[in-house]
C-alpha cells in the first residue's frame, strides 16, 4: 500500500516534472525516517526507501518560511542542479515531508553557450568588398549612431539627424548620384529635409 503522504502530494509533484519536462526531478522525502518516499523523473539511480540524507530540519532558518533555495548542487557527471526544499507540515505543524524539485542547468548552459557565441565580437568588413556598397554604408553610419544614443530613427533629434549627415558626408555618400533619397527614407524624413540639413551644415563648415 502507498503511504498516505505519497498519495495526497502526488498530483502537485507530477504537475511539477510535467511544467519543466525532462529536466526537473522532484523528491518526496519523510523526514521523520530520513528516506526517500518518492521519486518523479529521476536524474539518479536512487528511488524510494534510499537515504534522504536531510539533516537536522531544526537547524534550518525560519524565516525562510519552510521554503528554501535555489541552491546549487552538483552530480557525479558533472551536471549541474538549481534545486528548491520546501518543508510541507501537518496541521498541528509537525512536518510531513519535505519536497525537492531538482531543475538540471545542462540545457541552460548549452544555450547560454550558444547565445554568447552569437554575440562573439565581430572582425570589420573587409573594406574592399563594401567600399562600393554605399547603401550598406548608410546603415552602417545610421545604425551606429542608433545603437550609441539609444534613440531609434523615429525620436532622432534635429542634432541626431545633423550627426548622421556629417558622418555619411564625410564618408561620401553624397558623392554618389541620387543618394538622397536613399538616405531620406532611411531615416523616414522627406528628401526636402535631407537637402536642408545638408546645406545647413555644409554652411557651417
Amino acid at each position: 500500500m502507498r503511504d498516505p503522504r505519497v498519495l495526497r502530494w502526488e498530483p502537485v509533484c507530477r504537475a511539477v516534472t510535467l511544467l519543466l519536462g525532462p529536466y526537473a526531478e522532484v523528491v518526496l522525502h519523510d523526514p521523520a525516517t530520513d528516506r526517500v518516499l518518492e521519486v518523479w523523473n529521476p536524474l539518479t539511480a536512487r528511488g524510494p526507501g534510499d537515504p534522504s540524507a536531510l539533516g537536522d530540519l531544526d537547524r534550518l532558518d525560519p524565516t525562510d518560511r519552510d521554503v528554501y533555495g535555489p541552491y546549487e548542487k552538483l552530480l557525479a557527471d558533472g551536471r549541474r542542479l538549481s534545486s528548491v526544499s520546501a518543508v510541507l507540515r501537518d496541521d498541528d505543524g509537525t512536518p510531513s515531508v519535505v519536497l525537492c524539485v531538482n531543475l538540471d542547468r545542462t540545457p541552460l548552459e548549452r544555450a547560454a553557450a550558444v547565445l554568447s557565441a552569437f554575440g562573439a565580437p565581430t572582425t570589420p568588413p573587409p573594406e574592399p568588398l563594401f567600399e562600393a556598397d554605399w547603401s550598406q554604408r548608410v546603415d552602417h553610419v545610421i545604425g551606429t549612431h542608433v545603437r550609441s544614443t539609444g534613440r531609434s530613427v523615429d525620436r532622432m533629434t534635429r542634432q541626431d539627424r545633423l550627426a548622421v549627415l556629417r558622418a555619411l558626408d564625410e564618408a561620401r555618400v553624397f558623392a554618389v548620384r541620387r543618394a538622397a533619397p536613399v538616405v531620406a527614407q532611411a531615416l523616414r524624413v522627406s528628401r526636402s529635409t535631407v537637402y536642408g540639413l545638408l546645406t545647413e551644415l555644409r554652411a557651417k563648415g
